[in-house]
């Protein structure tokens, strides 16, 4: 007797005119029949977005679920290397030439913190050393400075230093002249404090520090000058 599954070019006719069943499929084949099958849903969503996974999850079986959780996270951890790349850390120096690129299309969401400067004058050079270490302290936040005078012509030295904040290409605020900064005595806390209130960075100070060192000046003043009490007991000794 001829085995119906028998590879033979008579079996084939057979099972085209429906006298044979069709061929059993081995178990090697089913499986590798399946495995190209999970490769192509594997392929379909690597080929998505993380929001195209989130749109499109009603549309696959539970049995898809595993790879979908997989590629979601590669998809996240990728999204997460891209943010890292986008953190500044530094302060940039920029020219004229640069102005419009780094500062007007600076990109959406992005905040720009631009510090017109002169050297030699030591409350620019101050604030560039705060400007350092509060670009670090916030990476998202774009620190740049500038010369005055190559990215302004003709900008007075009675401005410096200058701070510009920008917002998506918008101007937010700006700090024009030495009095505005309270002189060689700003800390970097008072420069964070200021640039929070303009929204440039999310300070986690609690209060103005300007406040702080006010308060404790006035302290420091009454507990030092003498009361009116001990003025009148100088009078009688007199």
């Amino acid at each position: 007797m001829q085995d119906p599954n028998a590879d033979t070019e008579w079996n084939d006719i057979l099972r085209k005119k429906g006298i044979l069943p069709p061929k059993e499929t081995p178990a090697e084949e089913e499986e590798e029949e399946q495995l190209h099958q999970a490769q192509s849903v594997v392929k379909t969503y690597e080929s998505m977005t993380l929001e195209e996974l989130e749109e499109n999850e009603d549309e696959f079986g539970e049995e898809d679920e595993l790879a979908m959780e997989m590629y979601r996270q590669k998809r996240l951890a990728e999204w997460k290397a891209n943010q890292l790349k986008n953190r500044f850390v530094e302060v940039s120096e920029i020219s004229g030439q640069d102005y419009v690129q780094e500062v007007n299309k600076a990109g959406a969401g992005i905040w720009v913190v631009l510090h017109l400067y002169k050297p030699g004058i030591p409350l620019c050079t101050l604030i560039n050393q705060h400007l350092s270490q509060l670009a670090r302290k916030f990476p998202q936040t774009k620190f740049l400075k500038s010369i005055a005078s190559t990215c302004i012509p003709n900008y007075p030295d009675h401005n410096l230093p200058t701070i510009f904040i920008y917002h998506e290409g918008e101007m937010k605020a700006q700090f024009i002249g030495p009095l505005v900064f309270g002189g060689m005595n700003l800390s970097c806390d008072e420069l964070e404090w200021r640039l929070s209130e303009s929204g440039a960075v999310q300070t986690d100070l609690e209060e103005n520090p300007r406040k702080q060192i006010q308060d404790q000046l006035l302290t420091s003043i009454r507990c030092s000058a003498p009361s009116r009490r001990d003025a009148d007991e100088d009078s009688d000794d007199d």
